[in-house]
């Protein structure tokens, strides 16, 4: 049994929740509390209805997710906002999100840990955003091919692809929803830019500016940093901690 607030004040000092810039409907650290006690955890990437429910299933006490419960700013707490809370309060499930703080962790974050799980050899940052750096970059030792298998081995299907030459060159990562960011990559030296998901326009824009894409999944890309808090979590505090699966196909 742990204490919810060790482990709140815990990941909030590791994560640097205070320090680190986000979008506003992130609201970092703890959404919701329980009644203080702690002994199974549950990790996953959304902080959604179907999450909520498997949560509850393991006996979960404590939730810990990438995208909480306010993505969409204010709304009316009905239909599936409602059962989500409804949920949570009945079976004493407290509920901590951490975005851009996880993303960029140098030992837990999204991009640390795939860069890490294809072998890149990190040699700097890149795309300045609130004063902080977001992505990670190294040189690719290899061909296109060894890069796409990679992915595909590590993190799962490529969704979508840009090739412009045969080499990968200089490989930037940002996991998650960067897509939109291929001029910032282009301009800070990238050749080949590692994202999950991006928009319908930055495909032509890619090929324009001559900057190789690969699209591996706006989901599948986040998985690292939860698991990796997870087992941070599980091996500090004695608990328990399962990740729950619930993929967006995105």
């Amino acid at each position: 049994m742990a204490k919810l607030d060790e482990i709140v004040s815990f990941l909030d000092a590791e994560l640097r929740t205070a320090q680190i810039p986000d979008y506003s409907g992130a609201h970092n650290g703890l959404q919701l509390q329980n009644s203080g006690e702690v002994q199974q955890v549950a990790v996953a990437v959304d902080a959604s209805l179907e999450v909520i429910e498997q949560a509850v299933t393991k006996g979960a006490n404590l939730l810990v997710v990438h995208h909480g419960l306010f993505w969409q700013g204010v709304q009316m707490m009905t239909k599936g906002q409602y059962r989500k809370l409804k949920l949570a309060f009945d079976n004493d499930l407290a509920i901590y999100s951490s975005h851009i703080p996880l993303d960029v962790h140098p030992k837990w974050g999204n991009n640390a840990l795939l860069a890490q799980a294809l072998g890149l050899e990190v040699d700097g940052t890149f795309m300045d955003w609130k004063g902080i750096e977001l992505g990670q970059a190294g040189q690719w030792q290899g061909s296109w091919e060894s890069l796409f298998n990679k992915v595909e081995v590590e993190v799962g299907p490529v969704l979508s692809s840009v090739r412009i030459q045969e080499n990968v060159g200089r490989l930037g990562i940002i996991t998650g929803g960067a897509g939109s960011e291929v001029k910032a990559a282009q301009e800070a030296g990238v050749e080949t830019f590692l994202t999950g998901e991006g928009p319908h326009w930055s495909f032509p824009l890619a090929k324009e500016l001559g900057i190789s894409v690969i699209h591996a999944g706006h989901y599948a890309t986040e998985t690292l940093g939860v698991k990796k808090v997870g087992e941070v979590v599980a091996k500090n505090y004695n608990v328990e901690v399962d990740f729950l699966d619930a993929p967006t196909g995105l």
